[in-house]
């Protein structure tokens, strides 16, 4: 079983940064894969980014390329999520997620994840 718990969601101006971690309970996080994830209200949840095990191939979603850096410190079992230039659209609860498929491709649908945390609240006023 994975625990994963997210931290460091907050209120922030547009144009503003906030950086999100992931922390994971499992001895052998160097072997999944990460996603973040966002849902607002009313909305599905919708893919944000994705690392694999290595830190070798990385995806984003097309609303925050550009934006957003997704990064991990697997010694440290965190996933981060570096926000910038954030928009009133970005606000959302931010979820993580770890793969425990060994793939290293692209998945960007939630069915494809095995384990969730409980969410952070990231909201950006206008």
């Amino acid at each position: 079983q994975v625990q994963l718990v997210e931290s460091g969601g907050g209120l922030v101006q547009a144009g503003g940064s906030l950086r999100l971690s992931c922390a994971a309970s499992v001895r052998t996080f160097s072997s999944y894969a990460m996603g973040w994830f966002r849902q607002a209200p009313g909305k599905e949840r919708e893919f944000v980014a994705r690392i694999s095990a290595s830190a070798g191939r990385i995806y984003y979603g097309d609303s925050v390329k550009g934006r957003f850096t997704i990064s991990r410190h697997n010694a440290k079992n965190t996933v981060y999520l570096q926000m910038s230039s954030l928009k009133p659209e970005d606000t959302a609860v931010y979820y993580c997620a770890a793969d425990r498929s060994f793939y290293g491709g692209p998945r960007d649908r939630p069915s494809e994840y095995d384990y969730w945390g409980q969410g952070t609240q990231v909201t950006v006023s206008s």
